[in-house]
């Protein structure tokens, strides 16, 4: 883990960025936001990390479908736990796992460091994290990250 990674956003997850775009998220950071998405391959490791300092504000479970995990649209119908933290700069980041089946090990009003585990996911798997525009995100599609080393951004 890095030595400043209480100022950075880390990867939440081992696997390949499929996709960096533009959206509105209105369930936590309601706006504009960068969504990172993670397709995590059967080699990967599925175990999840909190990708950044704060307290958890949000928590959020969703039954769904489970379309491959690599696809866009399983960002909004499959099985999906939502996680919502404010780092203590205020940004805020949204971290939803979106599996077959998901696992989650934190709730709201836990304090969480970058970096520590919080979850895992089975059976098909993807990590999205929303973040503010003003995050600078240094990830590109096609990049290789691991959970809790690789820097996706500067969160102060």
């Amino acid at each position: 883990m890095p030595l400043d990674a209480h100022a950075l956003l880390l990867a939440p997850a081992d696997g390949k960025v499929v996709a960096v775009t533009l959206e509105s998220e209105p369930l936590y950071l309601q706006g504009p936001a960068r969504r990172i998405s993670i397709f995590l391959a059967i080699f990967n490791v599925h175990v999840n990390r909190i990708p950044a300092d704060g307290t958890v504000e949000y928590d959020h479970y969703e039954r769904g479908a489970h379309q491959m995990a690599w696809r866009d649209k399983a960002s909004q119908n499959n099985e999906q736990s939502q996680l919502g933290i404010r780092h203590p700069s205020g940004h805020r980041v949204l971290c939803k796992q979106v599996a077959g089946r998901v696992v989650c090990h934190v709730a709201a009003g836990d304090s969480v460091r970058a970096g520590e585990r919080f979850g895992m996911i089975r059976f098909g798997s993807r990590l999205d994290v929303f973040v503010c525009l003003e995050v600078p995100i240094r990830v590109h599609t096609g990049d290789r990250v691991r959970a809790g080393e690789t820097i996706m951004g500067r969160m102060s």
